[in-house]
């Protein structure tokens, strides 16, 4: 039985939502995202909640509900407080900086990798900080899981690109053997 598509998602006062066939718009003062809902899972809006429901118990139904259920959470925070990931850059000369809408990375490669943000994606770039916001979950982790990708931390000295309550699991490196 689905836990989390049996909770009602409460709407804030500065939110909107519509719902038109199988498409719900929701309109905030961050911006608006649309959500696709499956056509067999039923939204009903009753004063300032979204009450999600299913139509039978089978298998399909149940993942069907938690999931269009969260996807419509998701959309209401997301207009109405948004998302944001934190990264920290760790190693000597390893830095990020801004220049106009592109963020730049110097990772100890013999060239600069330069990364456009999609659209709807804010990036903030402190030396060794870098914070990615916006209103849309699925978009503001990709980009963060995409900027990550470009210098995973390495086990042995921990230099590399992480998200910022990330910890990693450090390696012994070689030690010099006895010798006879």
């Amino acid at each position: 039985m689905s836990r989390i598509g049996k909770k009602e998602i409460i709407i804030p006062d500065n939110v909107n939502v519509s719902l038109v066939n199988n498409l719900a718009t929701v309109t905030g003062s961050k911006g608006t995202l649309k959500v696709d809902i499956h056509p067999d899972i039923l939204v009903k809006q009753a004063d300032n909640q979204l009450t999600v429901t299913r139509p039978s118990d089978s298998r399909r139904h149940r993942s069907l509900h938690g999931t269009n259920r969260m996807l419509l959470a998701n959309a209401v925070t997301g207009v109405s407080e948004g998302y944001r990931k934190e990264l920290k850059i760790v190693g000597v000369g390893y830095q990020a900086s801004l220049k106009e809408n592109l963020l730049v990375l110097q990772l100890g490669y013999s060239h600069d990798i330069i990364f456009e943000p999609p659209e709807g994606i804010s990036i903030e770039a402190k030396r060794t900080d870098i914070t990615i916001s916006g209103i849309d979950k699925q978009l503001v982790g990709e980009v963060a899981a995409k900027i990550r990708s470009f210098r995973k931390p390495e086990p042995y000295k921990g230099k590399g690109i992480r998200y910022k309550d990330e910890y990693v699991r450090s390696k012994q490196g070689k030690t010099v053997g006895g010798g006879a």
